[in-house]
């Protein structure tokens, strides 16, 4: 049996402090910064086109997003000014982003560390 996808109930972009907030109708609210936003986006560019871990996104401490739009009533195309707007974030997505933040940060982060240094 399919579990249900929460809804967003409130959506809200925080451009001052680089985060877009959403509210679900689960009870669960999350405060998504633009940078992890961008370095997790949906997007083949970035997941890639097949399985593992993706391209890794570098220097997007200082992205923003310019302004998002609705998609139909089931995602967020999101605007970064970095000219980064192919990732449709569906709620499903969002929810999981917010959900698995500390665990997808901590290995983005582990990522960045075996770089090798250029």
């Amino acid at each position: 049996m399919a579990t249900r996808t929460p809804q967003p109930t409130d959506i809200k972009l925080r451009t001052a402090s680089r985060l877009l907030e959403v509210s679900f109708d689960d009870g669960s609210r999350f405060e998504l910064p633009f940078e992890y936003l961008r370095v997790f986006s949906p997007s083949a560019e970035v997941q890639g086109h097949g399985g593992g871990e993706g391209t890794l996104q570098l220097g997007k401490q200082d992205v923003g997003i310019s302004s998002l739009e609705p998609v139909g009533n089931y995602a967020l195309r999101l605007f970064f000014d970095d000219g980064h707007n192919t990732g449709l974030y569906s709620w499903s997505v969002l929810h999981q982003l917010g959900t698995d933040r500390q665990s997808n940060w901590a290995r983005y982060l582990e990522r960045c560390r075996s770089q090798p240094s250029k």
